[in-house]
């Protein structure tokens, strides 16, 4: 077994201390992950350990030295009783990293626990030692737990991959317990709220049995939904049988909340719900290349827009099946979607499935040319899900039937390829799909979508409300007018001025989005006033503006529409 301890004396100061104790290989390796599963981006944890320190049994000093960005190597310790140990800064907030203050202790292990090469099949057991002052806090874990000792927790893995994908938290909580399925599950908040606890339960116990039931097991034998409350923070990671949010504390149930939850607090469900259907569409149902990760390197994948983007269809659509929210929020929730990608001028540029595999320079490094260069395999994805659940159906099939299909594969062992969305649409209806599903997801045509939806009694129409004035999105500021994204075809751009230039004057005139808004609406040429940096520029523009798409759904036909939403 090895021992991993963390201590926890220095938390005003972030950081954690970490000591592992092992039997060495004879040149033994120790290495932390470059990135953590669920979140496909390099994040380089090992920037935040300081300090690393070697010993043999007699506590003598040994040679350790760093030979890659992430890997550490130990010399002729054959067999011998090993002793690491090192600090960690612990300051990130996010659900990826570390965060230790006196309000809270949280670790994802993949960002704190080196990993000794040739041992990763070892069974593992992690010691939590909290000062005197913290000895109050609660702890936290979809890892198995016990404390015999107020301040002091060991936790248990079966291995490296189930510890680094299992999350802790220590600190003052607010919790409930409930069971879905007979399956137990906790849920935990932390920081300041005033969260309606039993709104919240009652809700929460509705999705997860209407998950459960619709794939007719879960691959978990109890769950930890892990809450972090701040002012504006949002997001979530899942993980085999626990998932870490961070929400607004706004987006929490209120005391007085409507039956129908508002839009806020239908927010923070669909979160619950997305991540909780990731237990089996990313943890248990994989790619194939996702089966054993390698977390010294990008691990590509063009599915994304699966595993996501199909998730994303359902996050919402579970809330509506599971009587949580009604039909008339749910298509305010899809119209949503919709608009999203009709406003997105990079869907004309990057199909779902490149979306997918570019997710790890582009989805998480998003800049002022990423909604005119690219698209989101979460958005366009879960539009995918709705064109295929739709055409399914119209065949005799469903959506419903081909997850219990990737289910029931993955109990078996076979994971998810190129082809296996092809394969099991023809399966299930005796269809070829192959031109219908290339269309989908490997061209930028756009989605069928106004074909679709009146099959199942929703009028689809698109109307032009909104415009982007020369096509600028704008914001005042003291200093003037800020650009913050232009769209490449409008106006503006075309002139050059582009995002993050200030615009201080128009027409010779001090300009506001007011005023912009009202110049790009007449028949003239102006010239702009613009600071990029610390830089005056000129700009001649021609008054236009870019007009923004938004969708009308209408019901024309109840019964059709709930022969599709409800499964």
């Amino acid at each position: 077994m090895l021992h991993y301890q963390i201590e926890f004396d220095d938390y005003r100061q972030h950081l954690m201390h970490v000591t592992v104790r092992f039997l060495a290989n004879p040149t033994q390796v120790l290495s932390l992950p470059t990135w953590i599963p669920g979140s496909y981006l390099i994040r380089e944890f090992s920037k935040h350990l300081e300090s690393v320190r070697a010993y043999d049994e007699a506590g003598r000093i040994l040679k350790i030295q760093k030979f890659e960005k992430n890997k550490w190597r130990l010399f002729n310790t054959d067999h011998e009783l090993i002793t690491v140990e090192y600090d960690v800064y612990a300051y990130d907030l996010s659900v990826r990293g570390a965060y230790v203050d006196q309000t809270r202790l949280y670790v994802n292990p993949a960002c704190a626990c080196l990993g000794l090469d040739g041992q990763e099949d070892k069974a593992i057991e992690v010691e939590l030692f909290l000062p005197d002052e913290l000895k109050h806090f609660q702890l936290a874990t979809g890892l198995a737990a016990k404390s015999l000792v107020k301040g002091r927790y060991t936790l248990k893995a079966k291995n490296y991959a189930e510890l680094i994908d299992a999350p802790f938290e220590l600190a003052e909580q607010t919790r409930f317990s409930f069971t879905a399925a007979d399956i137990p599950h906790e849920f935990v908040v932390s920081g300041k709220h005033a969260m309606n606890a039993a709104r919240m339960q009652q809700d929460i116990e509705k999705i997860c049995a209407t998950q459960i039931a619709m794939f007719g097991s879960a691959p978990f034998a109890n769950y930890t939904f892990m809450t972090m409350v701040t002012g504006n923070s949002y997001g979530g990671l899942e993980h085999p049988n626990s998932t870490s949010l961070i929400t607004p504390r706004d987006d929490l149930p209120k005391a007085n909340e409507p039956e129908q939850p508002s839009k806020d607090y239908q927010r923070f469900l669909g979160l619950c719900s997305h991540e909780y259907f990731h237990s089996w569409l990313v943890k248990f149902i994989r790619p194939e290349n996702f089966v054993n990760y390698d977390l010294n390197q990008e691990g590509y994948t063009s599915l994304l827009w699966i595993f996501e983007g199909f998730t994303s269809y359902y996050d919402d659509l579970l809330l509506l099946r599971s009587g949580v929210i009604d039909q008339a929020s749910y298509l305010e929730l899809l119209k949503a979607q919709i608009n999203r990608y009709l406003q997105n001028p990079g869907r004309a540029i990057q199909t779902v499935a490149e979306s997918s595999f570019d997710a790890w320079v582009k989805f998480y490094r998003q800049d002022e040319n990423s909604n005119n260069a690219g698209t989101s395999y979460y958005n366009k994805g879960c539009l995918v899900a709705l064109c295929l659940d739709l055409g399914l159906r119209l065949r005799g099939s469903s959506l419903d039937t081909l997850m219990q299909k990737l289910y029931a594969n993955a109990q078996q062992g076979i994971q998810v390829h190129e082809r296996t969305i092809f394969d099991l649409c023809k399966e299930l209806t005796g269809d070829d799909w192959s031109e219908q599903i290339h269309h989908l997801i490997n061209t930028t045509d756009e989605l069928p979508l106004d074909q679709l939806l009146p099959e199942f009694g929703i009028d689809y129409q698109l109307k032009q409300d909104k415009s982007l004035p020369f096509g600028l999105k704008l914001a005042d500021k003291p200093e003037g007018v800020l650009v913050q994204t232009a769209h490449r075809q409008g106006s503006a751009a075309k002139a050059g001025l582009s995002a993050h230039d200030v615009i201080i004057a128009i027409d010779g005139l001090k300009a506001t989005v007011k005023s912009l808004e009202r110049y790009a609406k007449q028949d003239a040429i102006y010239t702009v006033h613009a600071f990029r940096r610390d830089e005056l520029m000129t700009f001649e523009l021609n008054a236009a503006q870019i007009e923004l798409p938004e969708v009308v759904l209408n019901v024309t036909d109840q019964a059709k529409v709930e022969q599709w939403l409800k499964g």
